[in-house]
């Protein structure tokens, strides 16, 4: 029986029904515990339970906020460029203007985002998305400063903080700022995409108008899994299936490092302190988009570092990021043998650009 389901076997046969109905606005008081006492341990977080609010995944959690965001009188939400697809199109939806903050090796240039006209920012600083950057302890300052110089709201995804391998999990902005941070996170990575389960944890001034929102846009999510998430963080099975999983990533994460290091041994590979992707940057002269197509051909599924630029959206139309040409190669669920043979086709989809140019 897998973790999950000895989870909902064991709710449905010990959850009073009375709980059921527990505060549908906010979710259960005994997973809003769980959750905030999980990320005091695990993150360095301080939010309490009243401050904390289970929603239906990160992107349900993530709409919710960036329009009360723009209904509180903000106007512009910055975001990292490149950063995670899609965003940009979210925060227009919900009425913000967007300013693409430049990331380099440190994470998001505070900087840049201090001289926009931006008051609120999304950023990933435990893995940044997709370059793998840790935010810097520096612009972790500077960020919080930021924020309290504007009376600005930080929204924190907690993007692979659970899978690191070369320390433990970095803290949260939250812990360092709570009345100034929106931590959102989710169990998509850590358990699987379908449990539609995420939590934000919000400084108590925004908790009602959340919490509406949250009532207006659903009415909450299933009960009987967020006892189940709490039953299974509670007894212990959620930390030795991460641990489980961070050896197998573990594993997978140096079977792509030796594979690139002997097929494409003239290429770096970068990001890969945490989370299941790496990025494999490429000779200045190599389009993205010729290598991605190359690939295709012979059956490898790769994302050109452009797709991620903010302004790409949907609509695929990427500019050349200022880091470089770069492939995102994703490695969480694909086998040792499948990376090697996809490395493998991958320099002999480069050999063949390479003879043709």
């Amino acid at each position: 029986m897998s973790d999950w389901a000895w989870a909902l076997a064991d709710t449905a046969r010990t959850m009073p029904s009375a709980q059921l109905g527990d505060d549908l606005d906010a979710g259960s008081l005994r997973l809003r515990e769980v959750v905030t006492s999980y990320h005091r341990r695990l993150r360095a977080g301080c939010a309490a339970p009243d401050n904390a609010i289970i929603v239906g995944g990160f992107r349900h959690g993530l709409n919710i906020v960036l329009g009360a965001l723009a209904r509180r009188g903000i106007t512009h939400l910055g975001l990292e460029d490149p950063g995670p697809r899609e965003h940009d199109v979210i925060a227009g939806r919900a009425g913000l203007g967007v300013v693409a903050v430049p990331v380099d090796d440190h994470g998001l240039d505070v900087a840049r985002l201090r001289a926009s006209p931006a008051r609120a920012v999304l950023v990933t600083p435990a893995h940044q998305c997709p370059t793998g950057a840790l935010l810097s302890s520096q612009r972790r300052r500077d960020l919080v400063a930021w924020a309290q110089e504007v009376d600005g709201v930080i929204v924190e995804d907690d993007y692979d903080a659970e899978f690191r391998y070369d320390r433990q999990p970095v803290g949260s902005l939250q812990g360092l700022a709570p009345e100034h941070v929106i931590a959102l996170g989710s169990v998509s990575k850590t358990l699987a995409p379908a449990i539609k389960i995420g939590w934000m944890l919000v400084p108590p001034p925004l908790v009602t108008q959340l919490r509406q929102d949250m009532r207006l846009t659903s009415r909450g999510v299933p009960v009987l899994d967020q006892f189940a998430l709490a039953a299974l963080i509670e007894s212990g099975r959620f930390d030795r299936h991460l641990r489980r999983m961070r050896t197998l990533y573990a594993t997978r994460r140096a079977t792509l490092s030796a594979a690139v290091e002997a097929a494409l041994p003239k290429l770096r590979l970068t990001g890969l302190a945490a989370g299941c992707h790496a990025l494999l940057r490429l000779p200045d002269d190599l389009r993205e988009a010729a290598v991605v197509a190359a690939a295709q051909r012979r059956s490898v599924r790769v994302r050109g570092l452009s797709d991620y630029r903010v302004g790409v959206g949907s609509a695929g139309n990427a500019a050349a990021s200022p880091l470089g040409p770069a492939l995102v190669l994703g490695f969480g669920n694909v086998n040792e043998s499948r990376i090697r043979r996809g490395v493998d086709a991958l320099a002999k989809a480069l050999t063949e650009l390479n003879a043709t140019s």
